[in-house]
């Protein structure tokens, strides 16, 4: 393993960096030319249709993100209009930033190019990266939030530069205007370098200053949520009660060695024990900061195992470094490394992204259902279609669409902007905010996922209707059992008061 010592020696306190493989450009080519070939299969994630809706009424936060990615659904529709490749060239772009910003993370740790060059080709085999690079939700900008900060910190770390601190707190205030998860990660770096060594040798006024820049960016945000009866934390809560507890603690812990190819796992848990054994306090705090996030998510989101993917990207590069010197002792070290990182990214691309006929991706759903979710939307649109249409005239004029679920109503929205339907009210998250359409309706469609997801829904429409009745049943041609799977269309008449006064109780964060 590479002696600390002598790596540090490339990059002493105020000196140079090596300088950077400019292979590790063509790695990131590579990531962003796959993701865009592959950006027109399936259909949009359920997300997506989330966002498109999101995009058209633009506000300064939402309920579950902040500003950012609905802004940039918003220039896609703007520029290309409804189109997958359009939504997706943002995600994409981000990851191909993203494995740059590895190998140049790695060159911040004294790597020279064979280090780099293997901190590139791991970042951007991560099936968290590659997943999230094909969905343009807000993990992939998180990713690179995460991944340019802790750039910027081992930076300070290296040469006690604490003008830095600036461009940290610039980039804590972006990435959460992307997702409150980078806020997060901001706030443990403060609190590990406040309260450990490295307040003695990089906490000057700087350091304030940088955290005053991040809670000046997200002060719409704030604003936003102040306004809304700081909905996030109600949907905090509603999230944490989903995918947290004990009973996800092992699914956290397991879900972490799928984050990066697992022929790279080796890298990250390399990576650990570098940071821990440089000597340099700073680059410990980004140990106590992954500590930290770890056993906070694990016991209060641990279903949502890809929270940490962002802090993953360094770990590597400084796996990357530290056994440089190991994997260059002995040649078939690195091409057996390189041998295993093509076997398991070949299988884990095939679970992540779109790669197997649609009629063939069903199996992949009980492993990442992100693909699955791309799937039966059009069938969706039109099945709600034809009961719509099968609604008397007069009835008709006095009807709403309204979905429970906000992908439903992304779903109508966008995809069926063009077929006649009405837009449809929606129950979940920031839908519920942009109100109820018609509040005077005596006849609403109502649209819900599988009783999986939403069990019982019929019986509490029923609360509201005195009739309530199935018109149809969602599927997809695929057979795959995603969140639509079994759901219904019910035809919903004879309110047991107004449609205004019953869409207050309608609401559901999740």
């Amino acid at each position: 393993m590479t002696d600390v010592r002598r790596v540090n020696e490339a990059g002493e306190d105020g000196g140079r960096p090596l300088p950077l493989d400019r292979r590790v450009f063509v790695v990131a080519g590579v990531v962003f030319a796959v993701l865009m070939a592959l950006s027109t299969r399936y259909g949009f994630h359920r997300d997506e249709l989330y966002f498109l809706d999101c995009a058209r009424h633009l506000q300064a936060s939402y309920v579950d993100q902040p500003l950012l990615a609905p802004l940039l659904a918003r220039v896609s529709l703007t520029l290309f209009g409804v189109s997958e490749p359009g939504l997706r060239l943002w995600p994409a772009l981000a990851a191909a930033a993203t494995v740059a910003v590895g190998a140049l993370t790695a060159r911040e740790f004294g790597g020279a190019r064979r280090a780099q060059l293997l901190a590139a080709i791991a970042t951007g085999t991560m099936p968290v990266l590659l997943s999230s690079g094909h969905v343009a939700n807000t993990t992939s900008y998180e990713m690179l939030a995460w991944a340019a900060i802790t750039l910027v910190v081992v930076r300070i770390g290296r040469t006690g530069d604490t003008r830095w601190w600036l461009a940290v707190g610039a980039l804590v205030g972006v990435g959460a205007e992307f997702n409150h998860l980078a806020a997060i990660f901001g706030a443990v770096l403060l609190a590990a370098t406040l309260l450990g060594p490295a307040r003695r040798t990089v906490a000057d006024r700087r350091l304030p200053a940088g955290a005053a820049i991040a809670v000046l960016l997200v002060l719409p945000d704030l604003w936003w949520q102040a306004r809304h009866g700081w909905a996030m934390f109600e949907m905090t809560r509603a999230l944490n009660g989903e995918h947290g507890g004990p009973g996800n603690i092992l699914t956290w812990i397991t879900g972490q060695f799928g984050m990066a190819c697992l022929a790279m796992t080796v890298l990250w848990v390399a990576g650990l024990r570098f940071l821990w054994r440089s000597g340099r306090p700073m680059w410990r705090c980004l140990v106590i900061a992954y500590a930290v996030l770890f056993v906070l998510f694990a016991v209060t989101t641990g279903a949502q195992v890809y929270y940490l993917g962002g802090l993953y990207v360094c770990l590597l590069a400084a796996g990357a470094v530290g056994l440089d010197g190991w994997l260059r002792a002995r040649p078939d070290r690195l091409r057996h490394l390189m041998a295993a990182t093509a076997v398991s990214a070949a299988l884990s691309a095939v679970i992540v992204l779109p790669v197997l006929p649609p009629s063939d991706a069903a199996w992949t759903y009980g492993v990442s259902e992100i693909s699955g979710e791309t799937l039966g939307w059009p069938q969706l649109v039109g099945t709600v279609q034809q009961v719509w249409a099968g609604l008397p005239p007069a009835r008709r004029a006095d009807a709403v669409l309204f979905a429970a679920d906000y992908s439903e109503a992304g779903a109508i929205n966008e995809l069926g902007r063009d077929s006649g339907l009405p837009t449809a009210a929606g129950a979940q998250n920031t839908d519920w905010w942009w109100g109820p359409g018609n509040p005077h309706a005596t006849t609403v469609v109502a649209v819900a996922p599988g009783p999986e997801h939403i069990p019982g829904y019929a019986a509490r429409l029923r609360r509201y209707f005195r009739h309530v009745r199935v018109a149809a049943t969602l599927a997809n041609p695929q057979g795959v059992h995603n969140i639509e799977w079994g759901g219904q269309v019910y035809v919903c008449t004879g309110p047991r008061r107004s449609w205004a006064t019953i869409w207050p109780a309608l609401r559901m964060y999740a």
